[in-house]
């Protein structure tokens, strides 16, 4: 499939009421064409790989495209400056997260990635840290406890953001992180316990809601089977 029969099909299913939709959950871009999720994972299969394509849908800056971009994107040609470029232009959390999961978290670059943007001011760019975090903690099997443990003094530092994206994002990493193990769980716990104690409302909302949930009888089965 080609740019402009991708670009094509995008437009031909807008669907206004859907990105009103969208805006109510915080999904906002430049512009949108409202489509699901589940609808641009099947379009994505049907245009295959395609990384030039993929640069080229980014540049559109459509909110569709960007997503089917992160989808479509060869994760053997991502450098390490397509990284830069494509967080930089981050502006849903949508798009950052999607991009996270679907591309980054494949790259090499992935976990000095969660440092060095950690420590951006940017809205976006701090919750890619955060977000990448937490889709590696899910999807990085292989991964040390002490790759984790050494994330855990970066949630911390970091949680007294009060922006939305961000302490979400802190929360998610968190979360994710307490669940791998028994071990790493305690770590969390215990990270989380020394968030609650800071002077900040957001860090103590991130504790509370990662203390209820790794604390709880979900998890716990969960570890039991582990």
């Amino acid at each position: 499939m080609t740019f402009n029969q991708v670009l094509k099909t995008l437009k031909s299913r807008a669907n206004s009421a859907a990105v009103l939709g969208m805006a109510r959950f915080g999904i906002t871009a430049a512009k949108a064409y409202g489509w699901s999720t589940p609808a641009l994972k099947r379009l994505a299969r049907e245009i295959g790989k395609d990384h030039a394509l993929a640069q080229r849908l980014w540049s559109t800056g459509i909110l569709e495209a960007r997503y089917l971009a992160g989808l479509v994107a060869e994760r053997q040609s991502v450098s390490e400056r397509l990284m830069e470029d494509w967080v930089k232009d981050f502006d849903s959390w949508a798009v950052c997260d999607g991009t996270c999961l679907n591309l980054f978290r494949f790259t090499p670059f992935a976990y000095k990635k969660c440092r060095e943007w950690s420590e951006r001011r940017e809205e976006y760019v701090k919750r890619a840290a955060f977000a990448l975090m937490a889709c590696l903690a899910v999807s990085d099997k292989a991964a040390p406890d002490r790759t984790f443990l050494s994330l855990l003094p970066v949630i911390k530092r970091e949680a007294s953001d009060e922006r939305k994206y961000v302490r979400k994002a802190v929360n998610w990493a968190l979360r994710q992180i307490g669940k791998r193990n028994r071990r790493l769980n305690r770590a969390a716990i215990e990270v989380a316990r020394q968030i609650h104690e800071l002077s900040s409302p957001a860090a103590r909302w991130i504790a509370s809601d990662a203390l209820r949930e790794l604390r709880g009888p979900a998890v716990e089965r969960r570890l039991n089977k582990s």
